[in-house]
């Protein structure tokens, strides 16, 4: 008897994917006004046709990556989007730079894409995704 496409998950990882799953109203993700503030290195601002509004840094939106590598490589740590990869433990901790985006594109009327400075570029945030991602505290708590 093959187990080939089971999976252990745990109860916060469920909810997630029952979530991913639930469909959301038209207007929940379809943006009214998008703010990319490249120039201030801040992030990505929206504010959606229902009334809401969701806030993003760049460097969570590199962690939450919605490309297939990215998001199996989260899987299989049980990392959530916008937790970044854990550091290895050295001795002396080399400086990194804050990822940014290099470019940013829209794609057609659906979502937008980030060329990264560490190269990375295959992820494309749709606005159902983003949506779903949002940071506020409303839907943190949910």
């Amino acid at each position: 008897m093959s187990h080939e496409g089971i999976r252990i998950v745990n109860a916060e990882q469920a909810k997630r994917e029952d979530l991913e799953h639930e469909p959301l109203p038209v207007d929940a993700v379809a943006p009214k006004k998008v703010r990319v503030k490249k120039t201030e290195g801040t992030g990505v601002e929206i504010d959606w046709k229902d009334g809401h509004q969701s806030k993003w840094s760049f460097a969570w939106l590199r962690n939450a990556c919605p490309c297939a590598t990215c998001h199996e490589d989260r899987e299989k740590t049980g990392r959530p989007p916008g937790e970044p990869k854990p550091k290895e433990q050295t001795l002396l901790m080399m400086y990194e730079a804050p990822v940014k985006p290099l470019e940013v594109t829209p794609m057609g009327k659906y979502a937008l894409k980030f060329k990264w400075s560490d190269g990375h570029e295959s992820g494309i945030y749709s606005w159902e995704y983003l949506r779903r991602v949002c940071r506020c505290e409303k839907c943190v708590k949910r």
